[in-house]
């Protein structure tokens, strides 16, 4: 029930970010660019996190033919943004190139944000981060609160992405690993299961700890048998 309960937010939480990325929130009856950007982004993000490259490249671009249609360089750079995301969730850490080439039409949010998923954020860009990623975004977070404010997120991919930049900047711990985990399981998002499953394999085995190793190499056979 619970994991039901946390794919009922997701959507939820999702389906408000795409609907204020076109800017139809309110809206009673949004044109049909606006519902097929918001369909081709979800079911791209969703592709990718299930491991299905193909699909993602092919429904990422729909809704990129759908938004530039608007001649809206700013939402472009956004939808961009929200494909890197899931990236890097998935611990692809490759420089968005997509949203490089949109940087200068793109507002100040979205270049806060975009640092962040660089790494690179300033003082004074932490405070245009969406809430939940602000206390992340901070360096000088204690291990013990970083893990807190993981817990707290209600949006899986966006515990996902601040696990991964904190793995990033050498502030992940074991029990971020396993919170990983758990999150990209309950999704059945193969993509970043594996990746967080293989950083805690190479932890158990640097501890020698080897009863987790073994459990984790049996669940990324399991993973792999399916893909």
């Amino acid at each position: 029930m619970s994991a039901r309960r946390e794919r009922g937010g997701r959507r939820r939480l999702f389906t408000a970010a795409l609907l204020a990325l076109v800017g139809c929130a309110g809206t009673p009856v949004p044109p049909d660019w606006q519902t097929n950007a918001k369909s081709a982004l979800e079911h791209a993000t969703a592709a990718y996190l299930q491991g299905h490259s193909t699909l993602e490249a092919s429904e990422f671009a729909r809704a990129r033919r759908e938004i530039a249609a608007t001649g809206r360089a700013d939402l472009l750079a956004r939808a961009e943004l929200m494909r890197c995301a899931s990236h890097v969730a998935s611990l692809d850490f490759e420089p968005c190139q997509g949203f490089e080439a949109l940087r200068s039409d793109a507002a100040p949010a979205e270049l806060a944000y975009a640092a962040y998923l660089g790494g690179s954020i300033s003082a004074a860009q932490r405070s245009l981060l969406p809430a939940h990623h602000r206390q992340l975004a901070d360096a000088s977070i204690s291990p013990s609160a970083a893990r807190a404010a993981l817990q707290e997120m209600a949006d899986p991919l966006a515990r996902l992405v601040g696990a991964a930049l904190l793995l990033r900047a050498g502030r992940a711990d074991s029990p971020m690993f396993a919170l990983a985990i758990d999150t990209a399981s309950a999704q059945a998002w193969r993509r970043p299961l594996l990746a967080w499953l293989h950083v805690h394999l190479r932890g158990a085995e640097a501890a020698g700890d080897a009863s987790l190793a073994e459990q984790l190499r049996r669940r990324i056979r399991l993973v792999e048998a399916g893909t």
